[in-house]
């Protein structure tokens, strides 16, 4: 079983905490969010998943797997891909040069042929734009760009960070239909949201983080008609320093 448990995990950058107790499950198949508001512990909780950051205790385990000591190449090549939060795009390289680095982990070489015609046919846009440079495109193409370089590994989970952030109105709508799409063929996702309404109404379950703990968790649907939801979204309680 495809499944994400994460326990007690802390995270800390010298005497600064980054998340301090975090404990959540993404079963397969699921959509869940992470939602609070800037500084509660979201991008720290993805990149410690994404072995971006090294954890200070706690668990991470992925089929079974503990993988909070892997390096980040091993932890893509086991099928959990992140689109971080400012894309992190090679902007001197080209839109076809940025997904082809995307496909660098996987085992079958093969197969990159066929997910560059998946994420072509996902993102039309990379497609006309396959031979531009990705410092020329819009922040809506660069979200597309980072969207399908993490496709291109051929994850089993993916991870976004903040993936509307900035970003127009119509062009959010957009990278939802492609998440709503990605989610009816199988792809498990987890992602990080300041837009309670968004996030709520893509996911099956979501976790409410507030300084670095988990304040709240449930299904969507009962998030959604929750008061305290917005009241820790609004940063409202004990305050402590947290990225």
């Amino acid at each position: 079983m495809s499944e994400l448990i994460v326990e007690h995990l802390e995270v800390r950058y010298g005497d600064l905490v980054g998340v301090s107790d975090i404990s959540l499950r993404v079963h397969a198949g699921s959509v869940v969010a992470l939602l609070g508001s800037n500084g509660a512990g979201k991008t720290t909780t993805l990149n410690a998943v994404a072995g971006l950051v090294r954890p200070s205790s706690g668990r991470i385990v992925w089929q079974g797997e503990a993988i909070s000591r892997l390096p980040a190449y091993r932890i893509v090549g086991k099928g959990l891909a992140l689109s971080p939060e400012g894309w992190r795009l090679f902007v001197t390289q080209t839109v076809e040069q940025n997904l082809r680095l995307g496909a660098s982990s996987l085992a079958d070489r093969g197969r990159t042929a066929a997910l560059f015609d998946r994420v072509y046919a996902l993102f039309p846009r990379l497609a006309e734009r396959r031979r531009q440079l990705a410092g020329t495109l819009s922040g809506g193409e660069r979200q597309m760009l980072a969207v399908g370089r993490a496709l291109m590994s051929e994850p089993t989970l993916l991870m976004l960070d903040e993936p509307s952030l900035g970003l127009a109105p119509a062009i959010v709508e957009q990278l939802y239909e492609t998440l709503h799409r990605l989610h009816g063929e199988g792809l498990t996702l987890l992602l990080a949201e300041q837009s309670v309404p968004l996030a709520l109404d893509i996911a099956d379950y979501a976790f409410v983080l507030q300084t670095g703990r988990v304040a709240l968790d449930g299904a969507a649907a009962d998030l959604r008609e929750n008061e305290r939801v917005q009241q820790i979204y609004l940063g409202l309680g004990e305050s402590k320093a947290v990225i």
